[in-house]
């Protein structure tokens, strides 16, 4: 990854991640569609993800959870809103309980992903956009920014293999 940044908007309400990456859209695409490779680089390395439902088509529910180093879980799901591949899809992200019901405490992150092509490289654009301050600065507060910066720091190796 030859770059990777973060930036925090907090009059639009947004948290962007960019990074390039030296593989084209099509190979980066595929880590968002298969489960099992998003499973290898959702998440920190101290929290990695499973995975037990996902297909990127819209209308479609993503079900997951996050395993941390004591043994606990955290779970989450998206519901997928957009999908126009390998250049973007769009879904909504939330907290789930550990039947993988929705929490609606925490609210929803909208997310969009785009991939640009950069000769034989990919731009990856993660745009999250919250519904108020106080939601972004709950999840900036959890360890969003530093949880998602790990975790798309283990893309690197997944797609050199």
């Amino acid at each position: 990854m030859s770059t990777l940044t973060a930036e925090k908007d907090l009059d639009q309400l947004t948290l962007t991640f960019v990074a390039e990456f030296d593989a084209p859209p099509t190979r980066v695409w595929e880590i968002w569609e298969d489960p099992r490779q998003l499973e290898r680089w959702w998440g920190p390395p101290t929290w990695p993800a499973t995975f037990t439902q996902h297909a990127l088509t819209p209308g479609s529910e993503s079900v997951y959870f996050m395993t941390g180093p004591d043994g606990e879980r955290a779970h989450g799901w998206w519901e997928i809103t957009a999908v126009r591949a390998p250049e973007s899809l769009s879904y909504e992200d939330g907290f789930a309980d550990e039947h993988g019901a929705r929490q609606e405490g925490m609210g929803v992150v909208h997310a969009t992903v785009t991939l640009e092509a950069l000769g034989t490289g990919t731009r990856m654009t993660i745009e999250n956009r919250f519904d108020s301050l106080e939601q972004l600065e709950q999840l900036l507060a959890m360890g969003m920014e530093e949880g998602m910066g790990q975790a798309m720091g283990q893309i690197d190796a997944l797609l050199a293999a």
